[in-house]
């Protein structure tokens, strides 16, 4: 069994400030990770690994310091490491990066047919969700989104089943091999790096490809050139004036402060009132 994982090296949100005079990312001093959601994707491939053997190679596009992201996806105990480095790709939009990343796929596929892709549901730089999709689409594969749980693989059969979050419950999807497959943050945890992993991360050899490397067969579709989206602006939320408003509550029943609490609401939005009852009676 073949896996790809598909992982991006990004800032960490949780540190990011946007220049208040030119509205853009203010990337100095902050320190790179590996997309979050994209752990949830390498430890189901992790897992799958474990259960039927085989490999898991991790993918990335970016600058050259991205191989520190593929080192510690290595750690972890991905079999292999590709880092799509190249002048060419900078500037893609998530349309570019994904031409970019199945152009790879297709090189990978050649040394050994690949059975699953995985990446996480979205990253915390762009959280468009697109690149996922836009891989499957050109690929020609099944596409699962959202998944929270693979219920089971069958090699021999090449299907898989899945479960999906959805908008009112949990869907139960079963489709044949390959497929790619967008994994739901929350559904497993990252397990601890070994010490023999650790050290074999430290001496491994990250491959590194250029675009002739990735086989991209139209420089028109990578970098800025292939990417139609546009930023007219990055800016921080607008810190908002309204306070919070306090009640006491200690003399009071809950069952008063409840009704006080609604009145005031449906004083603020007159209209509220009507709606609701109009939804509870429909």
């Amino acid at each position: 069994m073949h896996i790809v994982v598909c992982i991006k090296q990004v800032p960490d949100s949780a540190q990011i400030r946007v220049h208040p005079v030119t509205n853009t990312i203010m990337r100095q001093g902050v320190p790179a990770i590996v997309n979050p959601y994209d752990l949830f994707a390498l430890e189901e491939a992790l897992r799958l690994k474990d259960k039927f053997g085989g490999r898991v190679t991790v993918l990335c596009m970016g600058p050259p310091q991205a191989e520190e992201a593929l080192r510690k996806c290595i750690s972890f105990g991905a079999t292999d490491a590709i880092l799509v480095t190249d002048r060419a790709f900078a500037g893609a939009d998530t349309l570019a990066t994904s031409y970019a990343l199945f152009s790879a796929i297709k090189k990978i596929s050649e040394e050994q047919a690949v059975d699953l892709v995985f990446t996480g549901k979205q990253t915390i730089d762009g959280d468009t969700a697109q690149v996922g999709p836009g891989i499957a689409k050109r690929l020609g594969w099944n596409l699962l989104t959202y998944v929270s749980r693979i219920v089971k693989v069958d090699l021999e059969a090449r299907r898989i089943q899945v479960e999906r979050r959805a908008e009112g419950g949990v869907q139960l999807l079963d489709t044949t091999l390959p497929s790619l497959i967008t994994m739901l943050e929350g559904t497993n945890e990252m397990r601890f790096a070994t010490m023999d992993d650790m050290l074999r991360a430290a001496r491994f050899q990250v491959r590194k490809w250029n675009k002739d490397d990735a086989g991209i067969e139209d420089l028109s579709k990578i970098g800025l050139k292939g990417s139609p989206t546009v930023v007219s602006k990055v800016f921080g939320p607008t810190p908002r004036s309204e306070k919070a408003d306090m009640m006491e509550v200690a003399d009071t029943s809950l069952h008063d402060v409840t009704l006080n609490l609604l009145d005031k609401i449906f004083t603020q939005h007159p209209t509220l009132e009507e709606e609701l009852v109009e939804r509870l009676s429909a």
